[in-house]
């Protein structure tokens, strides 16, 4: 079942639990400046607020789209009047639509249900590139120099995160967080420290074998770190 990741600025009074439709999964989350908490499999659909408390909900608009993760996503501005200039400002901006709040969970399915039944291509990242590193979203294969990185499916989905947050310290408990897998409810069994040293082992030998080195360090009481430049 194919995931839709729905984003919001703001979290939504009631009601954002998982939808089912079709085939697909809608997860509902919340994000801030910064991006993505989370590593994200499928299309994002993200509403942003016309004023945020962090920052104005065109700059969030424009980091969204200078983000490499979310630089595909279907991007909707709420607005909180209808005005013609602010319309204008959120498409300069990066906007795909917009739309006037406040929302609730219904407004939000229904928009993204719209959008999607009228779309030819999915707002999916297909590759992401940092340096000697490629990963193939579509492929599900990741090479360092043109070499491939002979992952399993669940180191596969360890790197990306890595890379995605590459030259930051995480906690063990950050990558389970960032993997969606401690929370009830998330896919699979849920990780423990213990497995998350497994597979980092395993990433390890992977990305050496490709002739990677290892940009995988550990930071002693902290946790790990994915070194790229």
């Amino acid at each position: 079942m194919e995931v839709i990741n729905i984003f919001l600025t703001s979290a939504l009074e009631a009601g954002t639990e998982d939808f089912v439709h079709n085939g697909h999964r809608f997860v509902f989350d919340t994000i801030g400046p910064d991006g993505p908490e989370r590593l994200v499999d499928g299309p994002i659909w993200a509403f942003v607020d016309w004023v945020m408390d962090d920052l104005a909900g065109l700059e969030m608009c424009r980091r969204l789209r200078a983000d490499e993760r979310t630089s595909h996503a279907h991007v909707t501005m709420v607005l909180e009047e209808d005005d013609a200039e602010d319309r204008r400002r959120s498409l300069k901006a990066g906007a795909d639509d917009y739309m006037v709040g406040p929302l609730d969970r219904t407004k939000v399915l229904d928009r993204v249900l719209a959008l999607q039944s009228s779309s030819c291509e999915p707002h999916v990242i297909r590759s992401f590139e940092h340096g000697a590193l490629v990963i193939d979203m579509a492929a599900l294969r990741a090479r360092w120099n043109g070499q491939v990185i002979e992952a399993r499916p669940n180191e596969f989905r360890l790197l990306r995160y890595f890379a995605q947050n590459a030259g930051v310290v995480m906690s063990r408990d950050e990558i389970i967080a960032g993997l969606g897998k401690g929370a009830t409810g998330s896919s699979g069994p849920p990780l423990d420290e213990r497995t998350v040293d497994v597979w980092v082992g395993r990433l390890r030998r992977a990305i050496k074998a490709a002739g990677g080195g290892n940009p995988l360090r550990t930071v002693r009481s902290r946790g790990y770190v994915l070194d790229l430049s």
